[in-house]
């Protein structure tokens, strides 16, 4: 458990070990989440990414994609007919 004082101004400085956990340097946004009556402090920028992978979640299944070379191979042909021209490999 890790202790922090709130400032008359109501900062607090987030002990080390907890930037650690979470993975925030100076400058990094935090956000808190309410958890019923608890409020869970989260890097922001990885909760973020959380929510982009999740609302993409199925769309590879969608496309038939289902590997790296099926992501490749797409990318080229959408910039082949984009420029008119045959991409070669």
């Amino acid at each position: 458990m890790e202790l922090a004082k709130i400032t008359s101004k109501g900062q607090i400085t987030i002990p080390v070990a907890i930037r650690r956990l979470l993975g925030v340097k100076d400058g990094d946004k935090v956000m808190f989440v309410q958890d019923g009556n608890k409020v869970v402090m989260m890097n922001a920028s990885v909760e973020a990414l959380m929510e982009f992978q999740d609302s993409f979640r199925g769309v590879a299944d969608d496309l038939g994609i289902e590997s790296e070379q099926d992501v490749v191979d797409m990318v080229k042909e959408i910039r082949s007919d984009r420029s008119g021209t045959y991409v070669c490999e």
